[in-house]
C-alpha cells in the first residue's frame, strides 16, 4: 500500500491492522478540575485527564506502542500532540506510528517545511485516511500558525500529529493526546501520555491487545 504526499484535503479513514511487542505500563486517574472547552477549533467534552506512564526500554518497545495505536480506531480524528526535549525521540515515535498505518518511502522530518501530509488507502472502498505531521520548532510567533492557514487543517478529518505544541500557544486546539517523551539513557525513554479527551481516553484504554502485552503496576 503506498502513501504519498500531497496537497491537505478532507477524507475519511480506517485504521490499519499490526501486531505489537511488550511494554511496561502505569496507569492513574486524576480526579481535577474538568478542562475547560479551550477555542472553537476544538469542541471538546469536559474529561478529566488520564495518565499512563510508559517505561520503553529501546526502540522496539516505542515501536510497539505506536502499532498498538495505530489498530485503534479512535485515531482516525485524533489529535496528538508530543512533547520533550530535542533527541528525546518524537520524530522516532511519530515515524513508527506512520509506518504502522501503512506510510511507505521516506518519512521526513517537518522541522523546516512544517507540515508534512500523507495520505493512506483505510479499510473502506474510497475512504483514505488523511494524515498531518507538524514540527512548530522554528516558529518564533505563535500568529505564524494562524497566518499559515492551518486552522482550516484542524477543522478538517484526518490525523494531526504536534511536534513542539508550545511554540503555537493557546491558537492551537486542545489535543486529545499528550505525549510526553523523556530520556533515561541512549535506548531508554519515559512515555507519559495524558487523555484529554474521550477520544484520547479511547486511545489509552481500547487499543486491541494494549492491556495483555502490558504490564499493570497499579493506580494512583
Amino acid at each position: 500500500m503506498k502513501a504519498t504526499r500531497q496537497p491537505i484535503q478532507q477524507a475519511r479513514l480506517g485504521a490499519a491492522q499490526i501486531h505489537t511487542a511488550d511494554a511496561n505500563l502505569r496507569e492513574s486517574k486524576l480526579k481535577g478540575p474538568a478542562l475547560d472547552q479551550g477555542n472553537e477549533l476544538s469542541v471538546v467534552e469536559r474529561h478529566p485527564p488520564i495518565v499512563k506512564s510508559l517505561r520503553c526500554p529501546d526502540e522496539s518497545a516505542t515501536q510497539a506502542l505506536a502499532e498498538n495505536l495505530a489498530t485503534n480506531p479512535a485515531l482516525r480524528n485524533a489529535f496528538i500532540e508530543l512533547q520533550g526535549d530535542l533527541g528525546a525521540g518524537k520524530t522516532t515515535l511519530v515515524r513508527h506510528l506512520l509506518r504502522a498505518l501503512g506510510v511507505q518511502g521516506r518519512i521526513k522530518s517537518p522541522t523546516y517545511a512544517v507540515v508534512e501530509a500523507y495520505e493512506v488507502p483505510g479499510h473502506e472502498v474510497n475512504s483514505p485516511l488523511s494524515i498531518w505531521h507538524f514540527d512548530f520548532y522554528r516558529f518564533q510567533d505563535p500568529q505564524e500558525w494562524e497566518d499559515a492557514g492551518f486552522r482550516d487543517i484542524f477543522t478538517s478529518p484526518g490525523l494531526k500529529l504536534a511536534e513542539w505544541p508550545d511554540k503555537v500557544g493557546d491558537l492551537l486546539p486542545r489535543a486529545d493526546l499528550s505525549i510526553h517523551l523523556a530520556t533515561l539513557d541512549d535506548e531508554a525513554r519515559v512515555l507519559t501520555l495524558t487523555a484529554q479527551s474521550a477520544i484520547g481516553e479511547a486511545l489509552l484504554h481500547n487499543a486491541p491487545g494494549l492491556q495483555d502485552l502490558t504490564h499493570s503496576e497499579g493506580t494512583a
